[in-house]
């Protein structure tokens, strides 16, 4: 088994739920989050001074303060090792603009799961079928 977890944009988690549910993986966790990444400048800021050069004035001080933590959502989806490709291909398809923030995958293993409510371990604990 193994743990996909996703960093991705704020404004995109009802379409990742939908298209995670409509492959097959409806169950998932999901966390507020804030964070950045490697990127000094944050892009937010200059596409403004692109679109509004009269408040320059107002938004250059912005870019000196360095990086803020933006809003993100945490995803968390545990799956057998032969399903992973496909939730990361879901997360990617459904993320990808191509620009910075866009997001972050990790996957990692998971040594064993427990359904609380009928004590089914391993695989079956995490089993997406009914019945």
């Amino acid at each position: 088994m193994k743990e996909v977890m996703a960093v991705i944009r704020l404004n995109r988690i009802n379409d990742t739920k939908q298209a995670l549910a409509k492959a097959g993986f409806p169950s998932l966790t999901a966390l507020k989050a804030v964070g950045r990444g490697k990127e000094a400048v944050e892009f937010e800021i200059v596409q403004a001074l692109n679109e509004h050069p009269s408040e320059t004035s107002e938004v250059l001080p912005l870019l000196a303060t360095g990086s803020r933590l933006l809003p993100k959502r945490l995803l968390s989806v545990v799956v057998p090792d032969d399903k992973v490709d496909r939730v990361v291909s879901t997360l990617i398809e459904t993320n990808q603009t191509g620009t910075p923030g866009d997001g972050k995958i990790f996957v990692l293993p998971v040594e064993d799961s427990v359904r609380v409510s009928t004590g089914e371990t391993a695989e079956l604990a995490i089993n997406e079928m009914k019945g």
